[in-house]
């Protein structure tokens, strides 16, 4: 079985100035070096240069599993996150690794130029192992990337589900678009924190933006309901427009001790009564 030579090891070890001024003028010409500093792509190509060395010195192989690639893993996972950050997708994240076969090719081209043989077989182990470099780089930014997308959705989610202080102890949540599990779960967290907070005793849940009521969306609701109840605060499910209470009819859906009002006006009234307090119009 091949494997890569001392001589490819000396090669790479006593042309590494060159070979980085020639890895970051190809990246720079392509283009690859787009709204990265300077001072970034310098410690990066340098590192990961001084990385291949060292992996190849402990006679790691071709096989980025090994033990003596933990460095170039811990690294390309780092980078991969990082470019995750910035925008970039997987392919000019993977190109960063690619882009230094050029000038790695042609150096072994001129080494081994009396010897054809090894050098094929040295041209087709280094590109093994940089392909291993930028699969494994491919699989680590994808996971990067969905860890940056889940978090920017429970961002939004937060945004798209406001709790908002109506009165002394009256809090509402207006609801705007489809209600899910997940969703759900956010409502929850917050208003219930909320509750804890303020000390509020009823919470105002408001269903005007939401376009259709389902068993789903129904049961969403009667879980929040429930768990607000739990907390020792009363519940008002208000903007149950005529649309939605036929849909809730005709499902045979049983909301059963749950107060409901046709507005946000009518459920901020009705809670300010149950505190007691008496609203009048001034002459």
């Amino acid at each position: 079985m091949a494997a890569l030579q001392n001589s490819t090891l000396d090669a790479i070890k006593n042309n590494q100035v060159q070979l980085l001024g020639e890895w970051i003028n190809g990246l720079q010409t392509t283009g690859a070096t787009r709204n990265l500093k300077e001072h970034d792509i310098h410690q990066q190509t340098g590192e990961f240069l001084q990385l291949v060395v060292s992996g190849l010195e402990n006679d790691s192989g071709t096989n980025i599993a090994a033990p003596g690639w933990e460095g170039m893993r811990q690294f390309l996972e780092k980078l991969s996150h990082s470019r995750a950050q910035l925008g970039q997708d997987s392919q000019q994240t993977a190109s960063f690794i690619f882009s230094l076969k050029g000038p790695l090719f042609a150096l072994l081209q001129n080494h081994y130029q009396d010897q054809p043989a090894l050098l094929a077989e040295q041209l087709w182990e280094v590109s093994e192992l940089f392909d291993a470099f930028g699969l494994y780089t491919i699989r680590t930014f994808q996971k990067s990337r969905e860890a940056v997308i889940k978090r920017q959705q429970e961002e939004l989610l937060e945004l798209s589900t406001p709790v908002v202080k109506l009165w002394d102890g009256v809090l509402a949540l207006p609801m705007i678009g489809t209600l899910d599990s997940q969703r759900t779960q956010v409502v929850m967290e917050s208003l219930l924190q909320r509750i804890v907070d303020t000390g509020s005793e009823i919470a105002i849940i408001d269903i005007t933006g939401v376009p259709t009521v389902d068993t789903l969306v129904a049961q969403h609701l009667l879980k929040t309901v429930t768990a607000i109840r739990l907390m020792g605060a009363d519940c008002i499910i208000s903007g149950v427009r005529p649309q939605i209470a036929q849909t809730i009819v005709h499902l045979g859906l049983d909301l059963q001790g749950v107060v409901t009002k046709a507005n946000l006006a009518d459920a901020l009234k009705l809670a300010l009564t149950r505190l007691g307090i008496t609203l009048s119009k001034t002459v």
